[in-house]
């Protein structure tokens, strides 16, 4: 009896989906059902993107706030809830204001084409068990090669700006999200070699164990990799420390300098999406993703993918912004040999006993982080001394 009220909540959502269509079923053609339940997922993902970015900002000003040591946004509503919805309305009525040497028609397209990329990655993403979009089998180089193009608008609209701020701001972002790209797809094939599948629902599913707990993390290959996606998935959001592109301090605002009202709501909405759908997709790869004893699958993938979200809100609030020397040397002098290693370590954890993969592995690790270190260690140049000549 607990057992299928356990399977009942789980299946909540699913459950409820396919009530729908057995009750559409009843009245319309097969194709139009399928149809039917195309639009359902679609409608979903089209409200759950925007949701979560009101309350992803909500949470983060709190967090912030509770970091600086003060109380966030509570005035407006309960707790200060209904803050998201004034903020929304805010950037409704807010002027549209535009350059007057700006190239008008690429100034209004880039906002609105950076939202589809965002919500085109929510497909591949396993909320729960069977409750993918799109259960592709090549679901994680649909992630890879759809998330990659989120560099083009943002190139757009700080060129279409006729700012040299703006126009910085997308080069910077160009380079440095062309610069991560390459050590977080490495990142990634330790799992895919693991589960031999480029299907998420089947990577989740290769980390099934005694009580849901067999994750990727829990090896050494395992906590390199997720360490390295999640850095490089920081860099990919352009969030501190990693937030470069808009350098407040040295650039304004960065690519979006020129924007104001509801386009600069939807730069700001595509950036919480992709933050979400990155921790979503760490999650899946390296922490089990809704696998998890007790709870409801869907309620594990939310917990762990808003613990990440956390996390990177932890680091905006400690840590300063790299310089952009620093910046680039830590993806291509550090990260990038890093993953390459890491393939090796998998490489030798599938073909090795377990203690003697552990021992291994440890070893080159080590040995490899230590190398890494001291070629990537700061020249400190020696203080000059002058001899005082009488």
């Amino acid at each position: 009896m607990i057992r299928s009220i356990e399977f009942y909540i789980d299946m909540i959502f699913v459950t409820a989906k396919v009530w729908i269509l057995d009750l559409l079923s009843r009245f319309l053609p097969d194709w139009m059902v399928v149809f039917a339940s195309i639009v359902i997922s679609s409608v979903v993902i089209l409200c759950l993107g925007p949701v979560i970015m009101m309350y992803l900002t909500l949470l983060e000003r709190k967090l912030i706030g509770r970091i600086q040591n003060r109380y966030g946004p509570n005035r407006v509503g309960k707790w200060g809830l209904l803050q998201p919805i004034a903020d929304g309305i805010k950037m409704f009525t807010k002027e549209d204001i535009v350059p007057a040497n700006a190239d008008k028609i690429v100034h209004l397209l880039a906002p609105i084409v950076i939202v589809v990329p965002a919500l085109m990655v929510f497909l591949v993403v396993p909320f729960g068990e069977r409750m993918t979009a799109v259960n592709l089998n090549i679901g994680l180089l649909y992630f890879i090669a759809v998330s990659s193009v989120t560099v083009l608008p943002i190139f757009m609209g700080s060129w279409a700006s006729r700012n040299k701020y703006s126009l910085l701001g997308g080069m910077r972002t160009a380079a440095q999200m062309i610069s991560y790209e390459i050590p977080m797809t490495l990142a990634v094939v330790p799992a895919i070699m693991m589960s031999q599948s480029l299907s998420t629902n089947t990577i989740v599913l290769a980390q099934v164990g005694d009580y849901d707990l067999h994750w990727f993390i829990f090896t050494p290959w395992g906590i390199v990799g997720f360490i390295v996606f999640f850095l490089c998935a920081t860099a990919e959001c352009n969030r501190p420390p990693f937030d470069l592109p808009e350098a407040e301090s040295e650039l304004v605002a960065g690519f979006h300098t020129e924007y104001s009202g509801m386009k600069f709501a939807l730069f700001y909405m595509a950036e919480y999406m992709n933050t979400f759908t990155l921790c979503g997709i760490a999650a899946t790869l390296f922490l089990g993703g809704w696998q998890g004893p007790f709870l409801p699958s869907w309620l594990w993938f939310f917990g762990k993918t808003f613990v990440l979200i956390c996390v990177m809100i932890w680091f905006r609030g400690t840590f300063p912004r790299f310089r952009v020397d620093h910046l680039m040397g830590f993806a291509w002098k550090f990260l990038l040999p890093l993953t390459l290693v890491n393939i090796l370590l998998t490489a030798l954890w599938q073909f090795t006993s377990d203690l003697e993969a552990w021992f291994w592995s440890i070893l080159v690790l080590g040995i490899s982080l230590w190398i890494l270190v001291k070629l990537n260690r700061t020249f400190v140049p020696e203080k000059r001394k002058y001899l005082l000549v009488d």
